[in-house]
């Protein structure tokens, strides 16, 4: 290891729903740090998480990649929104006191849903959507979209990185239902993103987060 590589550790954290555990990478001069959720199924894993917490180390955050206490318990089915909000907000929670910068929350599918619900309460400075599901598969009339422009109703940006076949709502569906979001970032792939598509994913995520750390317009 050298003076210029991010530091990961492991920290076990109470909830009032359980256990849950937090993996914090810390670049060398950290600015400002992301709160970062994962999905329903049961990994923190996927491309995108790991993309996106590259790409936001790499900007100069802190990333805390939060494991939800459903997942750290074993099980392989995600409990009900208001008890994913009961976990995430103590979590964030418990880590931020030894943190410093500007807050960007964001998570990935199930995970999003929960760092828009959230944001406002958290005070976040920007949120960051990946593979936001803005409607259930052949379900489009039942939209999510409130959730979604929930922060925006707050005054925050909401940056959604987006599968381009995404059958859970494509960027041009999410652009069509939510005016307002501060940017839409098509990637290749469904609502699993591909390998090969890693890279566009850590370019947008990059792309979305800068703002945070240099002083976002109006706020």
């Amino acid at each position: 290891m050298t003076g210029t590589d991010p530091v990961t550790t492991v920290l076990d954290l109470d909830t009032p729903v359980g256990p849950g555990r937090a993996h914090v990478c810390r670049p060398p001069a950290p600015r400002g740090w992301l709160a970062l959720g994962h999905g329903a199924g049961p990994s923190i894993s996927t491309v995108d998480l790991v993309a996106a917490r590259g790409a936001a180390v790499g900007e100069g955050f802190t990333v805390v990649l939060l494991e939800q206490p459903w997942l750290v318990a074993g099980r392989r089915i995600a409990t009900r929104p208001a008890v994913l909000d009961q976990g995430w907000l103590a979590m964030v929670s418990a880590v931020r006191a030894e943190l410093a910068g500007p807050l960007v929350v964001a998570g990935r599918s199930a995970g999003a849903r929960v760092a828009c619900r959230t944001a406002t309460e958290l005070s976040a400075d920007l949120v960051l959507c990946l593979s936001f599901p803005l409607h259930p598969p052949g379900k489009p009339g039942s939209l999510r979209v409130d959730e979604l422009l929930e922060p925006v109703s707050g005054g925050l940006p909401v940056h959604v990185v987006q599968g381009e076949r995404d059958p859970f709502g494509t960027p041009e569906e999410i652009r069509a239902h939510a005016p307002g979001l501060s940017g839409i970032h098509p990637v290749p792939g469904t609502h699993t993103i591909p390998a090969a598509a890693a890279a566009a994913v850590a370019r947008a995520v990059a792309l979305a987060v800068r703002p945070a750390l240099r002083g976002i317009p109006g706020r």
